[in-house]
Order: structure tokens, then C-alpha cells, then sequence
């Protein structure tokens, strides 16, 4: 089988290094893809499961953009909706109708909501769920998971990191996953000053295996919320839309009174939603919160396609059935050369990791061999599987990854 090189990327690096502080900034940066020179660091187009980098390789892609691609790329549906509106008109100086309309659908389609409220990232929702919770109950502090990820404001970052002084992170508290005597000692050391809780529906973090909740502890996260009037948040950002259509706290069984979205709720179009309940409506009316562009209608309209096109081709259970497939394949496909690959989290979102080397480089040379055969591997993160991907990128991919374990044998 081929192996990629990709000479265009690195030369358009070299110049984006001298242009653009770190080249490639934030989570798309070259940094995490081991070995650099098995990955392209641009791509040029795509196309359904699969996009085209700058050098003319073609990847079935396992991380969806880093998620937003739930349908695939340049879907029609959603494609014509967009420009539908986009003739009607984007960013203009009154809201457009569609914003109603897609709040009506959300209220429609999310289990717990009772109201939506549009921004562009995820960040953007869940800064603003940590201020409508504060607002709610006149209280500073809001407990978070231990390596949990919530987007890049100050208030998300522990102190240490660049640029982040000790006082953005005054009123964050820390906790264990899965640890409900942690949570009930937080409430217990702060009595009555913690505004809110909020966590992802399960424990995705990078480099460490995934973790589900166990046995109750959302309902009994829950329990504790409701008997000290804390508000129950949910970051759904990453797993929205890929567990459940109607949200996935109905997957675990439980009822927030916030939740985040974000990457799939319009197909790559930039949009998020905070939506919630009606006894905290009054509350997100007082947080003054807006943006340049948190208007903008097009992806608004992409959205409402993007839900209903779920909904009609049930996009949850495709995703579902094909990472159940990949998940098995993988495994199988490993224990053929050896190998022990362990899988955790959901299937549509796989977290993935060879477990006869804990330092990871043995994961990382295989990722990096897939890759360079054209089923785009990451590491560190865990992956995301779309509506999109066929029978036949299941079939090239477990070739691929047949080889991939033979070359990475080979080096050992």
C-alpha cells in the first residue's frame, strides 16, 4: 500500500510559522500528531467521510473536524439550506426568523428545554451557563471535573498555564470523576456558595482512557444539586447529538437544568446553544451575553436542516452501528498481530490505545501508519465516527490498519 508524503503542507507550515503565532494555533496544531512527519498538517477539500489534503492524499477521516462533521462533509441537505438563507441574507441588523424557529426545534428535539440561547463556540455557551448559574442562585463557585474540558477561557484553565493568573481560577473547584463522596465534601467545605456543577456526560479527556458513569452517579449528582439548589450543567458540547438526539443526559438517565451544545448541532456551520429549563429562563434573561456574529442566520438555518436530517436518517443509531463495527474490527485486527487495543468511551466517540506500550509510542507509530495509508489516526483524542462513513472506509480502514500493524511490527 502507498505511503503519503506531504511535502505542500510542510512548505505552507514554514510559511504560516512566520505569519501566524505557532503556525497552526490551538487544537489543530501540529504538536499532538506523532510522528509529524506521517500527518498533513492542510487540508483542501472533502467530501462525505473523507477529505483531501494539500498534496492530493485522500483520509477517511476518524475525527470529523474534531467533531462538528456529524453528517459529512458538504452534505447537500445542509449545504442548500445554508445558501437558501445566505440569499435571504446572514448577518443583518434585526434577528431573522429562523432563530425562532430553531429554538422552537431545539425546545422540540432536547428533553429538558424549555428555551435556547445562540452563541458560536462552546466555550461561548459554557462560560455563559457558569454566569446564568451564578446569576440564579447569587453564589461564586462552580465545581468541575478533574481533567475535564470546558473550552479555553481563563476560568477553564488552571493556573500554570500560559497567561492565567491564580485569580481566574479563585471560585473553581476540582473534583474526581465518578466521585460523589468528593462532591458532597466540596458542597460540605462551602456551605451555601456553590452556584453550579458541571461536567461532561461521561469522563473524555485526552491521553487517558475514557470513563463511563457508574452505576447512579449522575442520579445521585443530580439528588445532591436539587437538596442544595445547585445548578445541574451539562457540557454536551462534544457528545451532543452522538448519544441521544433528545440529549445525552437522557442516555444516562437524568435531568440538568443547562445544557451546552455545539460541534454537531449544524453540521460544521458556526454555531452553539445553551438550552434549559424554565425555572432558570429569568435568570439567563438578566446575564448580559452577545457577540459580533451570534446572529448570523446561515447557521442557523444549517442547524435546523442538520436536526432534521438526524433525526430523519436516525443518525445516532448509524453512528452507533458503525463504531460498534469499527470498535471489533480494530480489536480483532490487533489481536491478529499480537497486539492488545483497548477501547473505551462510546462507540460513535472512541477513545483508542495499544496497551502493550503504557508510554504510548507504540499507539502513536500505528496511528501515525494509518494515517500515512489514508485513514486519519489520532492519538491522543478520542475519535468521532459520522453518519457518513460506509461500509466500504470500514472495509479500506481495517485493511489499513492490517498493514499498519505489520509496519509498526516490523519496527519493533
Amino acid at each position: 500500500m502507498k505511503t503519503y508524503t506531504y511535502q505542500r503542507s510542510r512548505e505552507l507550515f514554514e510559511k504560516a510559522a512566520r505569519l501566524i503565532p505557532c503556525g497552526i494555533y490551538g487544537h489543530f496544531s501540529p504538536a499532538p500528531l506523532i510522528p509529524p512527519d506521517h500527518y498533513p498538517f492542510y487540508a483542501e477539500k472533502a467530501a462525505g467521510s473523507r477529505f483531501t489534503d494539500v498534496d492530493g492524499n485522500e483520509f477517511i477521516d476518524y475525527m470529523c473536524a474534531y467533531g462538528p462533521m456529524v453528517l459529512g462533509y458538504n452534505h447537500e441537505g445542509v449545504d442548500r439550506a445554508a445558501a437558501e438563507q445566505l440569499r435571504k441574507g446572514n448577518c443583518l441588523s434585526a434577528p431573522s426568523p429562523v432563530m425562532v424557529e430553531l429554538a422552537e426545534k431545539l425546545v422540540d428535539t432536547v428533553a429538558i428545554a424549555d428555551w435556547a440561547y445562540f452563541a458560536k463556540n462552546g466555550g461561548d455557551v459554557t462560560t455563559y451557563a457558569t454566569m446564568v448559574a451564578r446569576k440564579a442562585t447569587g453564589r461564586n463557585k462552580i465545581i468541575l471535573i478533574k481533567g475535564g474540558y470546558h473550552g479555553v477561557a481563563p476560568w477553564t484553565q488552571g493556573y500554570g498555564h500560559h497567561g492565567i493568573t491564580e485569580d481566574d481560577g479563585r471560585h473553581i473547584i476540582r473534583i474526581p470523576w465518578n466521585d460523589i463522596p468528593a462532591l458532597q465534601a466540596a458542597i460540605d467545605q462551602n456551605p451555601g456558595d456553590i452556584a453550579g456543577f458541571m461536567a461532561c456526560p461521561y469522563h473524555h479527556p485526552t491521553f487517558v482512557d475514557n470513563v463511563m458513569p457508574a452505576d447512579g452517579y449522575w442520579q445521585n449528582v443530580e439528588r445532591l444539586c436539587r437538596q442544595h439548589g445547585i445548578v445541574l450543567m451539562v457540557d454536551d458540547i462534544r457528545c451532543g447529538f452522538r448519544l441521544d438526539i433528545r440529549g445525552s443526559n437522557e442516555y444516562f438517565g437524568f435531568k440538568p437544568d443547562l445544557i451546552c451544545f455545539c460541534k454537531a448541532i449544524a453540521n460544521g456551520y458556526p454555531i452553539s446553544a445553551l438550552v434549559g429549563t424554565d425555572a432558570i429562563k429569568n435568570d439567563a434573561a438578566k446575564v448580559f451575553y452577545t457577540g459580533s456574529y451570534w446572529f448570523s442566520a446561515v447557521p442557523m438555518a444549517a442547524a435546523m436542516a442538520t436536526i432534521d436530517e438526524m433525526k430523519r436518517i436516525d443518525a445516532v443509531g448509524l453512528m452507533l452501528a458503525y463504531g460498534e463495527k469499527l470498535r471489533d474490527g480494530l480489536i480483532a485486527t490487533a489481536k491478529r498481530h499480537g497486539f492488545d487495543l483497548k477501547v473505551t468511551g462510546h462507540p460513535s466517540m472512541p477513545y483508542l490505545r495499544i496497551t502493550d506500550d503504557p508510554s504510548l509510542m507504540l499507539h502513536q507509530k500505528w496511528c501515525g501508519e494509518c494515517t500515512r495509508r489514508g485513514a486519519f489516526f489520532t492519538s491522543h483524542h478520542n475519535w468521532f465516527v459520522s453518519s457518513a462513513h460506509t461500509a466500504e472506509d470500514l472495509a479500506l480502514t481495517l485493511q489499513i490498519a492490517d498493514e499498519a500493524f505489520e509496519a509498526v511490527k516490523k519496527q519493533s
